[in-house]
């Protein structure tokens, strides 16, 4: 409720924008500045859908999604705090730093085709919904796609999992390559 009121007015949204960059200024630690991670294994926040920053953050704080310090962070900050950094992260601009798999990428774009943009779109931007995975770090997506596919991804998204299950370790390869280079 709070980010619907926040996209009517503008002046309530800055507000909001401020404190979540606030807030974002600890989250640097592991996300990056301004939502660019440093860490491969660690997601890049800026440009992701702000709905979709909400709701990973409600996963994390009811344990729907696995990580004791997320878990843990999430639980401790206000509403208006949750909206802000999603609202910040959503604005900031996304530095895409490509898998040096280039020869790849041909082979990535034609899975993605496929199948990842029913739900990911084909920028790969998202929805609301479904996660931005265009630009996201390498390893990041290596290790989420491979977590889905063993069973092991501390997140329920069984069509996510479906999918997965069907890559070989050169399918996912060639999509990091190609997902990770989409601007």
């Amino acid at each position: 409720g709070r980010l619907a009121e926040a996209r009517a007015d503008a002046k309530l949204a800055a507000s909001l924008v401020k404190t979540g960059q606030k807030v974002a200024s600890f989250c640097a630690n592991c996300h990056g500045e301004g939502g660019n991670s440093a860490r491969p294994e660690v997601p890049n926040l800026a440009g992701q859908n702000a709905a979709y920053l909400l709701e990973q953050s409600r996963q994390f704080a009811e344990g729907r999604r696995r990580d004791a310090f997320m878990e843990g962070l999430i639980k401790a900050l206000s509403v208006d705090e949750k909206v802000g950094v999603a609202l910040y992260y959503a604005a900031q601009p996304l530095a895409t730093r490509p898998g040096a798999r280039t020869e790849l990428r041909a082979t990535g774009q034609a899975l993605y085709a496929r199948t990842c943009f029913r739900c990911h779109a084909a920028d790969g931007r998202g929805t609301e919904k479904i996660a931005r995975i265009a630009g996201q770090q390498p390893t990041y997506l290596e290790l989420t796609l491979k977590r889905y596919r063993a069973g092991s991804s501390g997140r329920a998204d069984p069509l996510m999992a479906e999918q997965a299950r069907l890559l070989s370790d050169a399918q996912i390869e060639a999509l990091v390559a190609y997902v990770s280079g989409m601007p």
